[in-house]
């Protein structure tokens, strides 16, 4: 890797921000409710000296689940999902070949929050349709070099069926690396085992994420090292398989225990990538050895899709240069995977203090899209080769009841049924829905209206689905893939607006697949029926959300796509936002939680606990009740407790009455439970 990236690197993603809602640890009240943040270590010796402003070194060996007085903020808590390929939104993505890494930097090493922040400037990652392994990408000689991923990213990860692997960066000696380091991760017990090996695996068991990405770089080692570190990477690697966890290798150190980066797999890293999952090829590949390494792939009886081909996207994002050709060629199979290096480019090249969510979305769906911004209509002159034109996307969506508020996962306000209940400006990846795989696939004979994400108003969360533009002829817009049984009492609920213009609305379902790839699915159409008004295609009136019922009359088996056309009577403009969509069966009010406390208060900082309520859990929302009746919103968390900072008592209140409330995957809230925080 280059100094540039290093630098980058050692530096840090961003600056700490102010955490807002997140998790507390159950237990005795503590003497200060300190915030939380994602956990980092040294793998045992520590630097010399003392650490910076705001670090904490610790050391890996030491840690114990036991003893992590954070762990209930980091740890994760949604299951990694089951995944389907539908066919193919165009006729050059395939399945069954090049898969997708990404390595991403979330946030600084250290003061990273563990349960989102007061900001909507995040890289809140949309795309997982497209993505097959997460790295939750950090490290640095000065703050911690094992990175365990926060609790957010992974809950929104698995709810889309994407894993997601903690960090293990021994950085080059120009940047501070250790060779100490190196031999502190591989050392063994009297047992010949090697014990921190043992304890990744317990991480990352308990922090809920899916395994280790090692990247071995610093220099100086020898032949006796490198065979440590092999014999690290075989136990690793068995401990990891035997909890479900994976392991990818980077291209750094060979063999002989020296770090050359190969650009390719050959005999100086094939001991390491048969002892792994998966291997990171680095970015001094070329046409001809990326070639040679999905040959010797083969060779040894491994899949070339194992390989991910680095490509650097840190500075020039979907405006890199990449020889697309040597990786996933158009007229013939792919060759390897593609590793993603930074793709948070789309928000970090954004001038700073001008990052607003909808300019980060349109850079991020120009990413992963395409030029187009329709996967089904990919423009075939755009020198940047997205994923969606070259790999199959992905869908969780297989199970009644199924529900989305289009939730993003940060926003500039929080919404409840239409009515803000929060002014603050949020990002918290945990409470972000299943989301439309393909943006935005629009069918149409005439003019294409533009569809967003949209920040300006929501039903619920931070943000709606807005439809904007000319409809001089029907358009369809594909919503998303899934496999949904359908029951004699299953029905789609739409929540809608029309903010301008006269639009009729209509749910698209099909029960069938295209005809082919890049086909139309075989929708059929049926009117949505406003609530309280006559049968018949709903007609939005301006600026009022309505909740419409369809029943899937006439239709058996299953559901395989979804979308909404839309007309507009009079061909003219319109601006039309979807707030919610949902397919049940019933409607379900979810038990509420119990045993609320408050385990530690300094100031207006306090740390929640609570029990689990019983059966389907999606997240859980606290809020405040202010002496005027007004329910203020504080956060959401899929843990069991939660964070809040710098609240203040209103005026003449002596005592804060907090209440939370189970959220199930309708959105339907259960009844409160209170506590009460004396001043």
């Amino acid at each position: 890797m280059n100094p540039t990236r290093r630098t980058v690197l050692i530096a840090g993603a961003a600056a700490a921000l102010l955490p807002t809602p997140a998790l507390a640890v159950p237990g005795p009240k503590a003497t200060a409710a300190t915030p939380p943040y994602a956990s980092y270590w040294y793998p045992d010796s520590l630097p010399s000296g003392s650490p910076g402003a705001g670090i904490t070194w610790r050391s890996l060996k030491t840690w114990r689940a036991a003893d992590d007085p954070d762990l209930a903020f980091n740890a994760a808590s949604v299951p990694l999902a089951a995944r389907f390929t539908p066919t193919p939104a165009n006729t050059t993505a395939r399945s069954g070949q090049a898969r997708i890494q990404s390595l991403v930097s979330f946030g600084p090493t250290s003061g990273n929050p563990s349960q989102g922040s007061a900001t909507a400037d995040y890289y809140a990652l949309t795309h997982w349709a497209y993505l097959d392994e997460l790295v939750f990408w950090g490290g640095s000689a000065g703050e911690g070099l094992i990175l365990a991923p926060n609790a957010p990213i992974v809950d929104a990860a698995h709810r889309h069926g994407v894993p997601v692997l903690g960090n293990i960066f021994l950085p080059p000696t120009a940047y501070g690396g250790r060779l100490q380091w190196t031999r502190d991760l591989v050392q063994k017990d009297a047992s010949g085992h090697y014990p921190l090996a043992a304890q990744l695996v317990a991480v990352a068991a308990a922090y809920g994420f899916d395994g280790w990405f090692v990247n071995a770089e610093t220099g100086g080692g020898n032949t006796a090292l490198g065979t440590a570190m092999l014999g690290f990477v075989k136990e690793l690697k068995s401990l990891a398989a035997a909890k479900g966890q994976r392991v990818t290798w980077y291209d750094a150190m060979t063999v002989n225990g020296t770090v050359s980066w190969q650009g390719a797999l050959n005999s100086q890293n094939q001991a390491f990538f048969q002892a792994a999952d998966d291997m990171f090829v680095d970015f001094r590949w070329s046409a001809a050895t990326l070639a040679s390494s999905g040959t010797k792939a083969g060779q040894l009886g491994r899949s070339r899709y194992a390989l991910w081909a680095g490509v650097d996207v840190e500075s020039n994002g979907s405006d890199s240069s990449v020889d697309w050709d040597a990786i996933v060629p158009t007229g013939k199979a792919h060759v390897t995977s593609i590793g993603f290096y930074r793709p948070e480019w789309t928000r970090n090249h954004l001038p700073d203090g001008q990052r607003t969510p909808e300019d980060f979305h349109a850079a991020d769906d120009r990413f992963w899209t395409g030029r187009s911004l329709d996967p089904a209509r990919p423009d075939g002159s755009d020198p940047w080769r997205a994923p969606a034109v070259s790999v199959a996307d992905r869908s969780t969506v297989s199970s009644v009841p199924f529900a989305s508020v289009f939730n993003t996962g940060h926003g500039l306000r929080w919404y409840e049924d239409g009515a803000v209940t929060s002014d603050v400006p949020w990002n918290h990846l945990g409470l972000q829905d299943r989301l439309p795989s393909r943006r935005w696939a629009v069918r149409t004979a005439g003019q294409r209206p533009e569809v967003s994400f949209d920040f300006a108003d929501a039903w619920r969360g931070g943000s709606s689905v807005l439809v904007a533009g000319e409809l001089d002829q029907p358009a369809v817009v594909d919503l998303y893939a899934t496999r949904l049984p359908i029951g004699v009492d299953t029905v789609v609920e739409l929540t809608h607006r029309a903010d301008a213009g006269t639009v009729n609305v209509e749910v698209a379902v099909a029960t069938a697949e295209p005809s082919g790839a890049g086909a139309t699915p075989p929708y059929t159409y049926l009117p949505v029926n406003s609530v309280n008004t006559e049968a018949g295609p709903a007609v939005n009136s301006v600026d009022t959300w309505q909740t419409s019922t369809v029943r899937l009359t006439g239709l058996s088996g299953t559901v395989h796509a979804l979308g909404v056309r839309l007309t507009a009577p009079d061909g003219g403009p319109v601006r039309w936002r979807l707030g919610g969509l949902a397919v049940r069966d019933t409607a379900p009010v979810p038990a509420a939680p119990s045993g609320l406390r408050i385990t530690a208060a300094s100031g207006g900082d306090l740390r929640f606990a609570w029990n689990a309520a019983p059966g389907p859990v999606r997240h859980y929302e606290l809020h405040r009740l202010l002496p005027d009746g007004t329910r203020r919103f504080l956060g959401g968390t899929c843990q069991r407790a939660c964070f809040a900072a710098g609240l203040e008592p209103a005026q003449g209140e002596t005592a804060a009455r907090f209440e939370l409330r189970t959220v199930g995957e309708l959105y339907h809230a259960s009844t409160p439970v209170t506590v009460i925080h004396t001043w």
